[in-house]
């Protein structure tokens, strides 16, 4: 299908096999295509990714999946929010030219087992609270690189551990793809916007805001307070905020994910994961 026909408007492909006969064409001639993995329920965030995608490659390609080995709660993967019409309408808004939406059976014909080394960041921080989590994530991920082909797929810098563990998944396997991680995209009060943002009531949607003014205060006082003087006064702030359970809040080396001690090291974030009323939330910020 060229590429004029395409860019009419959005395609909704459900099987590897159709999507794979709408991209190869299109591979042939040497235009570049982009991937966004999803999990729907899709937001300005989102948007935000397609977006610089398509300043990045000819042909953006969406998928939306809600994957079920990456949840390590099965309740958590019911109340998934599931959108769809809202997410088709967002898509075909920001001119995405293909949607990938298949079924669980079109992605896992038959049972698998799956377990690659992703490096000792994979048992830190989520990968403590959320076990085997990002073994299910890179399991999907890598499925759908293989279904989609891309030459670069974008991720949203919220799930910062999410887009290293992927990173490391691409190296494992010497993919030739280009991963690029996206800026957070918040709300005008500072919320990290999150599919999860949903589930917020009143009061905890106000309690969350703690998460980004905690982070936004060890930024601005990076250069001036040690790293033990930040973490405190990061951790105090959440703690005393009613409805927040801190799960954790670390300032850590980017590439480790492991606490960090030097302020001269060149790629320094810090992150947190609460649980906000009923709803968890993570948020982080790139300190240097």
């Amino acid at each position: 299908m060229p590429l004029e026909i395409l860019q009419a408007g959005l395609e909704v492909i459900n099987t590897i096999a159709a999507l794979k006969s709408l991209l190869g064409p299109i591979q042939l001639t040497q235009q570049k295509i982009a991937l966004v993995p999803t999990m729907g329920a899709l937001h300005k965030g989102h948007v935000s990714l397609i977006k610089i995608a398509q300043q990045q490659a000819d042909v953006v390609v969406c998928s939306i999946f809600v994957n079920p080995t990456q949840f390590t709660d099965p309740k958590d993967l019911e109340k998934y929010p599931r959108p769809l019409e809202h997410d088709l309408k967002m898509l075909s808004e920001a001119g995405c030219n293909v949607v990938f939406m298949p079924s669980v059976t079109e992605m896992y014909p038959k049972p698998e087992a799956w377990h690659i080394d992703l490096g000792p960041a994979e048992f830190l921080l989520e990968g403590e609270f959320r076990k085997g989590h990002y073994q299910g994530v890179t399991q999907i991920v890598k499925k759908l690189f293989d279904a989609v082909n891309p030459d670069v797929a974008f991720f949203g810098q919220k799930d910062f551990q999410q887009v290293l563990m992927i990173k490391n998944m691409v190296a494992y396997f010497d993919m030739p793809l280009q991963i690029v991680s996206c800026p957070i995209i918040r709300e005008a009060d500072g919320l990290a916007m999150s599919s999860r943002n949903i589930h917020l009531t009143a009061a905890d949607r106000k309690n969350a805001l703690v998460l980004s003014r905690a982070l936004s205060y060890v930024q601005e006082n990076f250069a001036d307070k040690s790293i033990p003087e930040l973490l405190k006064a990061a951790k105090e702030m959440i703690k005393a905020t009613p409805g927040v359970a801190l799960d954790y809040f670390t300032i850590a080396n980017g590439e480790t994910l492991l606490p960090e001690e030097d302020k001269a090291h060149h790629n320094i974030v810090a992150l947190v994961a609460a649980k906000v009323g009923q709803t968890r939330l993570i948020d982080n910020m790139i300190l240097n």
